[in-house]
């Protein structure tokens, strides 16, 4: 039961915080799971440069990985690219960094997608999982935010909430071909914040907790299983009861 052994599974942004934890746990599971990053070398036998803005980057990619292992059975959208203004207060937000944002994040997963699912088309099989956020669901509690620096990018919620739909859009686009589309949505994630927004957060989500990578590592890990082969268009809220409330 829920076995993911042998299966191939790309893991984009495989370097960062959460892509680390869940090609570790894919690896764990039997997976070859291959890390598809920008930071990452070409000379690894499970990882391979990827550039999601690139077009060429990407087919690229899916060919080698083709080529070699034969097939794609999952691809994990996990890639975070954002300018050196992120995080700017809306008031403050150039136009050109919110088009830059929404070009390199929505954009280079939409050409992800539309080059895999072809290839899984082709297979008539895979799973792939688009990265949201709660903050795709609903709008931001601002509060959890005060005595700190902090806020929560608006071109985020843009990004994540058009992610939301265009999966269902896909989820139906190749359900005729067994090709299954889902999304994850995180709540916070534990990644060494100030305190007092730790605190707040706690304050705030029912299980009084941020989440952690192993949270949304097993989450995804099920979609990839052949156990969840009827799962399709879902969005999977991985975030401790903050939308139940």
């Amino acid at each position: 039961m829920f076995s993911i052994k042998d299966k191939v599974i790309v893991v984009t942004g495989g370097s960062g915080l959460l892509g680390g934890k869940i090609i570790e746990v894919l690896r764990g599971q039997g997976a070859k799971a291959i890390s598809a990053d920008i930071n990452v070398p070409d000379n690894d036998e499970l990882s391979i440069n990827l550039d999601i803005t690139s077009e060429q980057s990407v087919r690229d990619a899916v060919s080698a990985i083709v080529a070699k292992r034969g097939k794609i059975d999952g691809w994990i959208n996990n890639a975070y690219p954002r300018t050196s203004d992120w995080g700017n207060k809306f008031e403050d937000i150039k136009f050109e960094s919110w088009k830059q944002n929404v070009d390199m994040h929505m954009n280079g997963y939409f050409l992800c997608c539309q080059i895999v699912l072809e290839q899984m088309k082709k297979q008539s099989s895979g799973s792939l999982i688009n990265m949201s956020s709660i903050y795709g669901l609903v709008g931001p509690d601002f509060n959890v935010y005060n005595g700190t620096n902090m806020t929560m990018p608006a071109a985020y919620a843009a990004i994540k909430g058009g992610l939301n739909n265009l999966s269902r859009y896909l989820a139906a686009y190749y359900g005729p071909y067994q090709v299954r589309v889902n999304t994850v949505s995180p709540g916070g994630i534990f990644d060494n914040q100030p305190q007092q927004f730790v605190n707040n957060y706690n304050n705030k989500v029912p299980m009084k907790r941020m989440g952690n990578p192993m949270d949304i590592a097993s989450a995804v890990c099920f979609l990839l299983t052949d156990e969840s082969s009827y799962i399709t268009g879902h969005n999977l809220v991985v975030d401790g009861g903050w939308t139940a409330i």
